[in-house]
C-alpha cells in the first residue's frame, strides 16, 4: 500500500514539474506524461512488463475521445463528410499498407506474415494526440482538420477487421469468409440494437437523471452509457471505442450534447494523461540508446512513406498547404499499433523482440508528433501560403492601426463600428469559421492565435493603436495578454471583462484597460429609464 502511494505521489510531482517546464518552452504536455511513465517505470522496476489494469484505464481515455468526437458527428454531419471519411480514409488505409508492405517484403527481407502486420499497423495515426491537439486548438475547424478527422474515424474502424486479419492468420479452423461473416452479422446486430433500444434507454436515462438536477446522478448516467456501450461493442469482438463513438453520435441529437461534453471533459483529459504515461512505462531506454539509428531510420522512412501517400490522396481535391497539413498531422504511427503487436505476438506470429523494437518505433513517433502539430503551419508554408494564417504571412506594414481579438458577436459590432469610422483595423482569430465570414465581408482577418510570437511580428502588435480584446475565456485573456506584453511591454491593450472578480483576477497585469461589461451596461440602462 504504501509503495502504491509512494508510485502516485512522485508520479503526480514528476508530471507536474515536468509540464510545467516543458509548457514554458511551448513543449506539449503530452510529452511530459510519457516521460513521467518512463521515469516512473525505472524507479520502481517495471519497465517494459505488461501492465494491463494501468492498459485498461489509459484505453478508457481514447474511449471518452471518440465519445467526444461522436458528440460532434450527428448522421447530418456524417453524409456531409463521407466523402473524407469513405474514400481518403479507405485510400490511406490500403495505399498505406500497400507501399509499407513492400518496403518490409523487398527491402528488409521479412517474411510475410510480419511485413503483413508492420504495414497494418503503421498504416494507423495517432487518434488519442492529433484529435486532442485537433479540438484544444479549434483547428478542427480548418479544412486540413476536418480532413484529418475524417481519416482517423476510418482508421479507428478499420482497426476492428485488421484485429480480425491477425487473429485470422493464427487460426487454422475458421476459413476468412466464416470470420467476415460473423463480423458482419456482430456489427448489423450492435448498429441496430443502438439505434433502436440503445437510443430510447439512452435519451430516458439522460432525460429522468436531468429532471433530478442532481449532477452528480446526471454524471452518473453519462458515465453508465459511454462505460456500457464500450462493454457492449467489445464483448461483440469490437473496440471499446467504436461503442462510444456510436453512444456520441446518438447523444449529438439530444439536447443534452453541450452539457455531456463539459460535464467530462476533465475525466476524459484525465484518463488520457493516464494512457501517455502507460506509452511511457513502454520506453526501454537502454535498448533504444543501443539502436537508435536503425529505430530513427525505420521511424523516419515510415512516416516519410505514409506522409507522401497522404498528400497525394489529400491532393486530389484540395490544395497543397491543406495536403501538406493533413499528411504532417496523420504521418505518425498510432496507439492502436500497441494492440497489433501485442496481439500478433501473443499469436507468434511475430518474435517478442519484433514486437518489443516495433512498439519502441511508434512510441518514439508519438512523443515528436506534438512538436510537429505545434509547428504545423510553419512547415506546411514550405509548401504553399494561405491568408488566413498569420504564423506565416509576410508582416502587415501597417502603423497605428488597430487589433480586434476575436470575431464573435462582440467583435463583430467592433468591426462594423470600426469601418463605419474609416479606423484601419484587422482582425485575428482562432476559428477559421469567423475568419472566412470577416473576409467575406471584406475585413482583412487572419486565423491563428495571438499568444504566438510568430504572430505578434506578422501583424504588427509593436506598432498597433490598441488591440481589443474580445474573447470570452479568462484563461485566453491572460495568455493573450501576458504575450503582447512580453512583446511589446507598452502596448495599449483594451479588454472586455464580465465581472468585478475577472477584472481583479486580471488586475496584476499591468497596462490593461479595462471596459466592464456588467458596468457599461448598467449605466446605459439606468440612462434609458431616466431619459424616459
Amino acid at each position: 500500500m504504501e509503495n502504491l502511494l509512494l508510485a502516485i505521489f512522485l508520479t503526480l510531482a514528476i508530471a507536474t514539474v515536468l509540464n510545467i517546464i516543458l509548457k514554458r518552452f511551448g513543449v506539449s504536455h503530452i510529452i511530459g506524461y510519457i516521460l513521467t511513465g518512463t521515469i516512473i517505470s525505472y524507479i520502481f522496476g517495471f519497465n517494459g512488463l505488461n501492465i494491463y489494469s494501468l492498459e485498461l484505464i489509459g484505453e478508457f481515455g481514447i474511449v471518452f475521445l471518440m465519445f467526444t468526437i461522436g458528440l460532434e458527428l450527428s448522421f447530418g454531419k456524417i453524409k456531409k463528410m463521407r466523402d473524407i471519411l469513405l474514400t481518403n480514409g479507405l485510400l490511406q488505409v490500403l495505399l498505406s499498407v500497400v507501399v509499407i508492405f513492400l518496403l518490409s517484403y523487398y527491402l528488409f527481407k521479412l517474411d510475410f506474415n510480419t511485413s503483413l502486420i508492420v504495414s497494418l499497423a503503421f498504416s494507423l495515426s495517432s487518434t488519442a494526440i492529433v484529435l486532442t491537439y485537433l479540438k484544444r486548438s479549434k483547428d478542427i475547424l480548418t479544412p486540413y482538420g476536418q480532413k484529418s478527422m475524417g481519416i482517423l474515424i476510418f482508421q479507428d474502424l478499420a482497426v476492428i477487421p485488421i484485429l480480425l486479419l491477425i487473429t485470422f492468420l493464427s487460426n487454422h479452423h475458421l476459413s476468412i469468409g466464416e470470420v467476415l461473416l460473423q463480423t458482419m452479422i456482430s456489427a448489423v446486430l450492435v448498429v441496430a440494437f443502438m439505434f433502436t433500444v440503445g437510443e430510447k434507454i439512452v435519451n430516458a436515462l439522460l432525460q429522468f437523471s436531468a429532471k433530478t438536477q442532481i449532477e452528480e446522478l446526471f454524471l452518473g448516467s453519462v458515465f453508465s452509457i459511454v462505460i456500457g456501450t464500450a462493454l457492449l461493442a467489445h464483448t461483440m469482438g469490437f473496440t471499446y471505442s467504436l461503442g462510444a463513438f456510436i453512444a456520441g453520435m446518438i447523444i449529438a441529437d439530444t439536447k443534452y450534447n453541450v452539457k455531456v461534453e463539459s460535464d467530462i471533459v476533465s475525466y476524459k483529459d484525465l484518463l488520457l494523461g493516464v494512457f501517455f504515461f502507460g506509452v511511457g512505462t513502454k520506453i526501454d531506454v537502454v535498448y533504444f540508446l543501443q539502436n537508435i539509428h536503425i529505430i530513427i531510420f525505420i521511424f523516419v522512412l515510415a512516416m516519410l512513406f505514409k506522409s507522401i501517400v497522404i498528400y497525394a490522396i489529400i491532393r486530389r481535391n484540395s490544395d497543397k498547404n491543406t495536403s501538406a497539413k493533413t499528411a504532417l498531422a496523420l504521418a505518425q504511427i498510432g496507439e492502436f499499433s500497441f494492440a497489433v503487436f501485442a496481439l500478433a505476438d501473443s499469436h507468434k506470429l511475430i518474435s517478442h523482440e519484433t514486437a518489443s523494437f516495433l512498439i519502441l518505433v511508434s512510441v518514439i513517433s508519438m512523443i515528436l508528433t506534438p512538436i510537429v502539430l505545434s509547428n504545423i503551419y510553419k512547415l506546411s508554408s514550405y509548401f504553399e501560403k494561405e491568408f488566413y494564417e498569420s504564423d506565416v504571412i509576410t508582416p502587415i506594414g501597417l502603423k497605428n492601426h488597430i487589433i480586434v481579438a476575436g470575431y464573435s458577436t462582440l467583435g463583430r459590432r467592433i468591426a462594423a463600428e470600426l469601418q463605419a469610422k474609416n479606423a484601419d483595423f484587422i482582425i485575428i482569430s482562432d476559428n477559421l469559421k469567423h475568419v472566412l465570414l470577416a473576409r467575406k465581408l471584406g475585413y482583412m482577418a487572419y486565423f491563428g492565435h495571438l499568444n504566438k510570437l510568430p504572430v505578434l511580428e506578422s501583424l504588427a502588435v509593436d506598432e498597433a493603436k490598441a488591440v481589443i480584446i474580445t474573447v470570452s475565456s479568462e484563461h485566453n485573456k491572460r495568455l493573450i495578454s501576458e504575450a503582447i506584453l512580453g512583446f511589446s511591454p507598452h502596448a495599449n491593450i483594451i479588454i472586455k471583462v464580465d465581472s468585478a472578480e475577472e477584472k481583479k483576477s486580471l488586475k496584476d497585469l499591468n497596462e490593461l484597460e479595462f471596459v466592464d461589461v456588467s458596468h457599461e451596461i448598467s449605466n446605459l440602462l439606468v440612462n434609458h429609464a431616466l431619459n424616459k
